[in-house]
């Protein structure tokens, strides 16, 4: 397998930072071709690296950005926060992907910042491409449905969106291993002309520019399996995915009451009980390990901030998957008129 370098931060995430360096050997165990550069206070991470040799280097960062902190002025003041510091990696080619738990915001803003994001030509300007974050959730047919954007662009232009699909497809394809993924616009309706003004708008663009366009989809088919591509504003994206998020847990606590109901109940749940934990494992999103921000010219994913060591070992596996499936290279491929 292709030897890949992925810093990670050993400060994001609301766990304390040996749970993010338990995720970090777990990883190193996992993928022995991997090398990854522990970014974090020196007192830290100084005796992990000594002690895997190495494999795992470090990389002295002694400030924090908080859940507190403003993101975008953050990123300005804490130039030596775990964030600045290992996003530059990425951007000076000590790294070639980016894993933090951090701030969504200050992860997006520093990504921005240092790795950067492709640029295209639209007429007679040259614009940046609008990264977005993009994960997989899972659906009925018991595959994943990629969704794009998932809060990082409230508002945004048409092609904005039809950049956001290419990408999420080459997300789902890479990450995923749907070799032809469908792609949905999420809307109101199924039907060609619902949506609103700026999903109409929207629409003509996806039959013209998006490989594998299905047409519109409504908020349920992010979870039915019709559709493996599901694209939207940031807003949109944001709102549907805390919706899904809220209701599994809804789901997951009304089930753990029933089965605490009554002497049969339990018994009952102790028969399902082994069901029940690979339900909550599939919907607690660790798996996956994060979001991928989208359109930068490095591999950067965003973990919960709630993470554990598994999420954290999985989000720095899945950040090295990308390297080596050349998700970058793939979604400059597919944006028309990149500017090199």
């Amino acid at each position: 397998m292709e030897k890949v370098t992925v810093c990670v931060d050993v400060m994001g995430g609301d766990e304390e930072p040996q749970v993010v360096l338990d995720g970090i050997a777990a990883a190193l165990e996992a993928d022995p071709d991997l090398t990854v550069l522990v970014c974090g206070p020196a007192a830290l991470i100084d005796p992990f690296c000594e002690k895997h040799g190495e494999r795992a280097c470090p990389l002295p960062a002694e400030d924090v950005i908080t859940m507190e902190d403003d993101p975008i002025s953050s990123i300005m003041k804490k130039r030596k926060s775990t964030i600045v510091v290992g996003c530059r990696a990425v951007k000076k080619g000590k790294a070639q992907g980016f894993f933090s738990a951090g701030s969504t915001g200050a992860c997006t803003a520093a990504a921005a910042a240092y790795v950067q994001p492709f640029k295209y030509r639209d007429g007679s300007e040259v614009k940046p491409v609008r990264p977005c974050l993009t994960s997989a959730v899972p659906n009925a047919t018991g595959g994943v449905t990629v969704l794009a954007d998932m809060g990082a662009n409230p508002d945004v232009e048409p092609m904005d969106m039809v950049h956001f699909a290419v990408m999420a497809r080459a997300y789902a394809q890479i990450a995923c291993g749907i070799a032809e993924p469908r792609v949905g616009l999420l809307s109101n309706g199924t039907e060609d002309e619902k949506g609103s003004k700026f999903t109409k708008a929207c629409f003509p663009l996806f039959a013209e520019k998006v490989p594998g366009f299905v047409g519109n989809k409504e908020g349920g088919d992010i979870l039915n399996g019709s559709t493996d591509v599901m694209v939207a504003d940031g807003f949109s994206g944001n709102v549907a995915l805390k919706s899904i998020e809220a209701a599994s847990k809804l789901i997951l606590k009304e089930l753990k009451a029933a089965i605490f109901s009554s002497t049969r109940a339990k018994l009952g749940g102790l028969l399902i009980k082994p069901a029940l934990g690979s339900v909550k494992e599939r919907l607690s999103g660790d798996s996956v390990g994060g979001a991928m921000l989208l359109g930068l010219k490095g591999v950067v994913l965003i973990g919960h901030g709630a993470t554990s060591a598994e999420a954290v070992k999985n989000g720095t596996l899945a950040t090295a998957r990308a390297i080596r499936g050349k998700l970058v290279e793939t979604i400059a491929d597919s944006i028309e008129g990149l500017v090199a």
